[in-house]
């Protein structure tokens, strides 16, 4: 059973970082396609970024420059570093696995709230 539990969201002021790490278990890490999304209240889910087996990275227009995805295959663990926070960041962020078959996985999510 795949399990992506997300962590590091809270409150933090404009212009301020945050770290989120997402711990995976029951999947083959390192051939997953691993993904962060958002979804503030009244509105759709969005891509914030993915990131491949090789690395290669994808990010939503509105975090480009500000927000930098990572991982690290022997954790089992994927990362985004969030700079340059702004309230219209605020939002559920979840995790996302997408496996070499096309199965997709989500975590429960972790809320960060970008206010003064």
């Amino acid at each position: 059973q795949v399990q992506l539990v997300e962590s590091g969201g809270g409150l933090v002021q404009p212009g301020g970082s945050l770290r989120l790490s997402c711990a995976a278990s029951g999947t083959v890490f390192s051939a997953n396609v691993m993904g962060w999304y958002r979804q503030a209240p009244g509105k759709e889910r969005e891509l914030v970024a993915t990131i491949t087996s090789l690395g290669r990275t994808n990010y939503g227009d509105s975090v480009k420059g500000r927000f930098v995805i990572s991982r690290d295959n022997a954790k089992k663990t994927v990362y985004l570093q969030m700079d340059s926070l702004e309230p219209e960041d605020t939002a559920v962020y979840y995790c996302n696995a997408e496996t070499p078959t096309a199965m997709v996985y989500w975590g429960r999510g972790t809320q960060v709230t970008v206010s003064s």
